[in-house]
């Protein structure tokens, strides 16, 4: 029963969260775009993005598990193959942004590319911070809540078991 309080009280509320979120996901999606970039000279931009995308969802998985969602440890497979969905979608965002861009200036420099990038990954953000607080880790919390609400202590069963027991012998 503590450990389904403690979890329960160290689920962060909705701003706590989405600070949490943007400090980890923020930090990884900025150093992946300078990797995207890095990477784009020697493969093709898509690739780039589809590998760095995959990396750093891996990684900021296991830190919203662990720090912005206090999910109360490491990410489990579901939580890892529901947080690559939303990923995805994210991907396309940020691929259909340069698609954009590139239909639009035949040549745009890497500053506007990483403000189309960024801008396009901060978009893809805020959505995956609902879809990640609202499915991807509610379980834990209302599961640790219906934890604490379903349990009874012993000592109010224990007199009432010894009662049934001297009745029936």
């Amino acid at each position: 029963m503590e450990t389904a309080q403690s979890e329960q009280q160290s689920a962060p509320g909705a701003v706590t969260a989405f600070a949490r979120f943007v400090l980890c996901g923020g930090g990884v999606g900025l150093t992946s775009s300078f990797a995207v970039a890095a990477l784009a000279v020697w493969i093709p931009w898509g690739l780039a993005n589809a590998l760095v995308t995959a990396v750093s969802t891996l990684l900021t998985t296991e830190l919203h598990a662990r720090f912005s969602f206090g999910a109360g440890g490491r990410a489990t497979w579901r939580q890892h193959a529901q947080s690559a969905g939303s990923a995805a979608a994210a991907y396309a965002v940020t691929c259909l942004a340069m698609l954009v861009l590139h239909q639009l200036a035949a040549s745009p420099g890497a500053l506007l590319e990483q403000v189309v990038y960024l801008s396009a990954s901060a978009i893809a953000g805020v959505a995956r911070f609902a879809v990640l607080r609202l499915v991807v880790f509610a379980r834990n919390r209302s599961q640790a809540a219906a934890t604490v609400r379903t349990a009874r202590p012993v000592r109010a069963t224990a007199p009432r078991a010894a009662a049934e027991l001297c009745r029936a012998a």
